[in-house]
């Protein structure tokens, strides 16, 4: 094979990779962008395995990446479904309380929508009927208009005809080896060469930057998620109905999400796996994978940011959708009435552990060394966020082309 050329090498064609490819096309069209996407084809793993939520921005603190990108991802999603077909629906989110401790922390959400610039409103719980019917709170609830769902591969092939239309390419069933010499970043497999690396490979970005000595303070650790589902006749919500989520687990809990063919789904599980695409018990296992989540497991329980027995306890016991469904009629009572539950595929969501201070790490985080830009961390709401995220990281690489 021909050694192929470019000005900007991005290793992975999720959601991530080809919105840094768009942005650096619009700033400049004359660059040479390729994508290099090492499966057949795109949104095998994160980007079109996630759960079809368009996160409206209320959950991040105002300060963080996340907040930044949320907001204006949402209405990025807006015009690129118009121009593009992509299935797009507003049926809004309501968060609800269970107990008065989780009350106040509503309020605290409320605030931080708003210092968020995020369409919010904090409401009594007599009128939540309004909202939805089916949902119960304890005192009051969130109302966010802006949640909404779409179809996460056909964005993705939305973003597809975006870049290849601005001229970027994509090569597929491709694999790089990145090192370094002489003070640069090449590829030593000889596939590309490049004047300058994007990283963004999304559960497989550590280990690339770790072989350039990027992101040594990181160790991943992949959690499957898998939801189960019904149908909408048999549980008939108008919208999402989530709980107020956690204080220290960065997991949003179980909750009721809806689906654009007509289904509810309830999840999901957050347990950890031992390799970055096991979507089953048997299969995709990595040795490597297993070393490196033992090492982030040995920093969370060492930490004194979470209680990591109490996560993997209260994620254990969601594996039974006994359980599950116990949690769940504690927001929607009605679906201790649902007699069948079907399981849907699952996901996979790379959690980056800080191994200093045994923490999860909650924003997202990008690194440049030499010539190369790694997308470290970009779980949820990476996918809401994608568009202004990319543009953020093009901005990144402009500076240091």
């Amino acid at each position: 094979m021909t050694k192929i050329s470019c000005d900007v090498l991005i290793i992975g064609g999720g959601v991530i990779g080809m919105s840094v490819g768009i942005a650096l096309l619009e700033t400049n069209q004359n660059l040479k962008v390729v994508i290099a996407e090492k499966e057949e084809k795109l949104a095998l793993h994160a980007s079109g395995r996630n759960s079809g939520v368009v996160h409206a921005g209320f959950y991040y603190s105002p300060e963080s990446l996340k907040a930044s990108f949320c907001r204006e991802g949402n209405l990025e999603f807006r015009k690129i479904a118009r121009k593009f077909d992509v299935p797009f629906k507003e049926v809004g989110k309501v968060v609800v309380s269970r107990n008065a401790d989780e009350d106040s922390r509503l309020a605290d959400l409320y605030q931080r929508g708003i210092d968020n610039n995020v369409e919010v409103e904090l409401l009594s719980g007599e009128i939540l009927h309004k909202y939805e019917p089916l949902a119960k709170t304890y005192n009051s609830f969130l109302w966010s208009p802006k949640t909404s769902l779409a179809d996460p591969m056909a964005f993705s092939d939305a973003l597809k005809k975006i870049y290849t239309l601005l001229g970027g390419k994509i090569y597929f069933n491709s694999r790089v080896h990145l090192k370094e010499k002489g003070g640069e970043v090449y590829d030593s497999a000889e596939t590309y060469s490049a004047k300058f690396f994007i990283n963004a490979a999304g559960a497989h970005s550590d280990k690339i930057s770790r072989g350039l000595n990027v992101g040594l303070e990181f160790a991943m650790i992949p959690f499957i998620g898998s939801y189960k589902a019904t149908s909408i006749s048999n549980l008939p919500l108008k919208r999402l109905v989530y709980p107020v989520p956690h204080t220290v687990n960065p997991f949003l809990g179980v909750h009721l999400t809806l689906t654009l063919n007509g289904r509810v789904k309830l999840g999901p599980t957050a347990m950890p796996v031992f390799g970055r695409e096991q979507y089953s018990l048997l299969k995709g296992w990595s040795y490597p994978d297993i070393l490196q989540i033992i090492k982030g497991v040995k920093s969370l329980v060492s930490g004194d940011a979470h209680d990591i027995g109490k996560i993997f306890k209260s994620e254990l016991s969601k594996l039974k959708i006994k359980k599950l469904v116990e949690e769940a009629e504690i927001l929607v009572p009605q679906s201790k009435n649902v007699l069948k539950w079907d399981k849907l595929q699952p996901g996979i969501r790379s959690q980056l552990v800080n191994l200093g201070s045994g923490e999860l790490v909650q924003d997202f985080i990008v690194q440049t060394r030499l010539n190369c830009t790694h997308v470290l961390n970009a779980v949820s709401p990476g996918w809401t966020s994608s568009i202004p995220f990319g543009r953020y990281i093009a901005t990144e690489v402009m500076r240091n082309i």
